[in-house]
């Protein structure tokens, strides 16, 4: 064999390592993205089936405050069918912006409640109430620490899957599109109390 084509022998063989290490790497960031969307999931989940609960435990205190309750339940049933439509792949990104804005109709509805349980002293006081905010609360921590290694990861992966020589051949290997972040609306704005009068 000659020396020139030791060199293309040598090329070749660089091309394909080369390849084989983009297409690996995308295949892992994509499964890390993936997989930290499934922990948003398990914390999503577990906030969906606290809130009827909640709301059972308010309907005692509460009863004159029907529409609040239903909005609450309504917004957290849109939500869990926006984390279904998603199907359990966070590439959907339709299905993603369906959850987004679901999950800020809910963030709504939960704030009216929480402002017209302001008005209910016994409601804050009784223990069941207070254990059921409490794990909402934690719920509501986790999925902002699993949103955040989400959004890690999708960065991640977009980041390499738009870089060279990823972005090159990423389209070849099924990897056409970014994948999209997950972000709530603002909390700020969430957080402000809407204005009851009785």
């Amino acid at each position: 064999m000659t020396t020139t084509g030791i060199i293309l022998l040598a090329v070749i063989a660089g091309l394909i390592l080369l390849l084989v290490s983009v297409y690996n790497k995308l295949v892992a960031l994509k499964n890390r993205f993936q997989n930290s969307f499934a922990q948003i999931d398990v914390q999503l989940k577990r906030r969906y089936d606290l809130i009827p609960n909640l709301v059972e435990t308010a309907k005692e205190y509460i009863r004159h405050e029907r529409d609040t309750l239903e909005a609450v339940i309504s917004a957290r049933n849109e939500a869990a069918a926006g984390l279904k439509a998603i199907g359990g792949n966070p590439a959907n990104s339709g299905g993603m912006a369906q959850l987004m804005g679901a999950e800020g109709a809910l963030a709504g509805a939960l704030g009216r409640l929480n402002v017209v349980m302001e008005a209910y002293p016994e409601l804050k006081a009784n223990e069941n109430m207070m254990q059921l905010t409490e794990e909402l609360s934690s719920t509501e921590n986790r999925i902002a620490f699993a949103r955040q290694a989400y959004n890690d990861s999708v960065m991640d992966y977009n980041t390499y899957r738009q870089s060279f020589p990823a972005v090159v051949v990423a389209g070849a290997f099924g990897h056409r599109e970014d994948a999209t972040l997950l972000e709530f609306e603002n909390r700020e704005v969430l957080e402000d109390a809407p204005k009851i009068s009785f």
